[in-house]
């Protein structure tokens, strides 16, 4: 967890857009000032979730978390389908429809939305509440729906609770990194929805370009005895063309829409300051 922060902190304070939001398929990179980068919440997604309240250079708190994480998505998705990877079961799930399992509020108000108390006819009022009524074996379903459901109901789950700690705690910003996501446009789409409904639009969900890279940046940088970040703040600002070390211009900045090619290799040569 350590390593996790400090790699958090490195990235959001040195790396230009670094963060950014996704929803309805916009990605929209945010300048994040370092002098007022805390506190924050930091949303780590793997087999469970911590969240993490930092709030400076080795300040941090683990202040809630929650089982349901992305090992549940896997581990139900395992025992519903026969995707056998974590990969294979979020593939199946962009193919689906959850509205065949989900029960939503327009199931339950004759197809209207029930807007005296703020709800769409689309909201989901029940995962996998459709199962109750129909008149279906498992077999029934599709995988795909299943699979397509599942995500929803988790993500959403996590969304509400992340912002919910943030109104706790008066933290205006929450990242989200974490196994679970890995830039995944679907379940960044629906984490941003879940945050912003949830909110009532007054707080968005970010995402780190290098979250997949966190504890290793941290790790790393917690026994640089160089003033590495130092050196990266100074490349970063004067654009100097000199090579340093994570080859700043290539790998922390990537290429120009923030995305990298799969065949691209990362440079990690270190320079003794």
């Amino acid at each position: 967890m350590d390593c996790l922060v400090a790699g958090a902190n490195f990235l959001l304070e040195v790396v230009h857009q670094e963060a950014f939001t996704y929803m309805g398929d916009q990605k929209q990179f945010v300048q994040i000032d370092p002098n007022d980068l805390y506190p924050y919440l930091l949303v780590n997604i793997g087999s469970g979730v911590g969240m993490i309240k930092v709030e400076g250079e080795g300040k941090f708190e683990r202040v809630s978390g929650t089982s349901i994480g992305g090992g549940t998505f896997w581990g139900l998705g395992k025992l519903l389908t026969k995707c056998k990877s974590f990969d294979e079961l979020l593939e199946l799930s962009y193919r689906g429809n959850n509205r065949a399992v989900d029960m939503l509020v327009g199931d339950i108000y004759g197809g209207m939305d029930y807007s005296k108390i703020g709800l769409s006819s689309t909201a989901i009022a029940s995962s996998f509440g459709k199962a109750i009524s129909d008149n279906k074996e498992r077999g029934d379903y599709k995988p795909e729906d299943i699979a397509r459901s599942l995500l929803r109901m988790i993500s959403n789950n996590i969304g509400q609770i992340s912002y919910l700690n943030a109104l706790r705690f008066g933290l205006k910003r929450i990242f989200f990194g974490g196994f679970f996501i890995r830039r995944h446009p679907f379940t960044m789409d629906t984490l941003s929805v879940a945050v912003n409904f949830w909110s009532k639009g007054e707080a968005k969900a970010m995402f780190l370009r290098h979250e997949g890279f966190l504890g290793g940046v941290g790790a790393f940088m917690s026994s640089d005895k160089h003033g590495l970040k130092e050196l990266l703040a100074n490349q970063v600002v004067q654009r100097s063309p000199s090579k340093l070390s994570f080859a700043v211009d290539k790998t922390l900045h990537g290429s120009p829409d923030g995305e990298f090619n799969g065949d691209e290799s990362i440079e990690c040569s270190v320079y003794a300051a």
